[in-house]
């Protein structure tokens, strides 16, 4: 048969070395550690990507593929180090990421009548591999917030939006997910359920009242929260309000802890 040229590994010019190059968006199942089942089985949305030397032309998209393919059934968090050493060794790289976004599924009681339902949270697994092994998980979660200021201007009544607090944090000993959300959730003026009946609505309805939050007080209550926690050597905490009387969202961020380069 005859040859066909390798044209990825011909030579380049321009002198110029690529950060990140791989593939984006596969979708792929993965298994979760699950406090309660020990596992939760999901599908996650795949990225890896791998640094390229100057000197190469591109890499070999197709071997990111075969990589997962060789972890079927396989794809958790204690093989995230395995597979980025492959990563790195099967394409020439120094650099190897990786990152999984996926929902997780936790069941929640209602407040009142304990009716049971699924919520679902979006988490990420971030992991990158060069001279060492570097590992994020993020978590965003819905929660309700009151307008303190909505409630002290208001002769009646006083607006909430839905809001999402987003996480990332890097830990050295092991944290659930479902610490980690139950943490956050209750830095909002309300948790949000999937399921409610008449009696859970009256306390929900009232616990945000008696609870203003503006998005300043959320991420100043979850650092609070998660700098309390000696698990965690470093985060990153958003809050998001979608506002419901205003055309834009209100926000806010914190960083504490040390970051490492990415």
């Amino acid at each position: 048969m005859t040859q066909i040229p390798d044209i990825q590994k011909s030579g380049d010019s321009r002198n110029i070395a690529i950060d990140k190059v791989g593939v984006k968006d596969i979708s792929y199942p993965i298994v979760v550690m699950d406090k309660q089942k020990k596992f939760q089985h999901t599908i996650a949305r795949i990225n890896m990507y791998v640094d390229l030397p100057h000197h190469f032309k591109g890499t070999h998209m197709s071997r990111f593929i075969e990589i997962l393919n060789s972890y079927r059934e396989e794809i958790a968090l204690d093989k995230l180090e395995t597979i980025l050493l492959e990563m790195k060794k099967k394409l020439g790289a120094s650099v190897a990421h990786l990152k999984m976004e996926f929902p997780y599924f936790i069941e929640k009681k209602a407040p009142v009548s304990k009716a049971k339902s699924l919520m679902e949270y979006t988490c990420t697994f971030d992991a990158r591999m060069a001279d060492g092994f570097d590992f994020t998980l993020g978590i965003k979660v819905p929660v309700t917030s009151l307008c303190p200021c909505s409630k002290e201007l208001s002769e009646y009544g006083a607006h909430n939006q839905r809001s999402i607090i987003s996480v990332k944090i890097r830990y050295s000993s092991f944290i659930w997910i479902e610490e980690l959300a139950a943490m956050i959730e209750s830095c909002g003026s309300s948790p949000v359920y999937s399921l409610l009946k008449r009696v859970d609505e009256k306390y929900v309805t009232e616990k945000a009242y008696e609870n203003p939050k503006f998005v300043e007080d959320i991420v100043r209550e979850v650092t609070e929260k998660l700098t309390e926690d000696q698990r965690i050597s470093w985060f990153r905490v958003e809050a998001e309000n979608f506002e419901s009387i205003h055309k834009h969202s209100a926000y806010a961020s914190i960083e504490r802890g040390q970051a490492r380069s990415r």
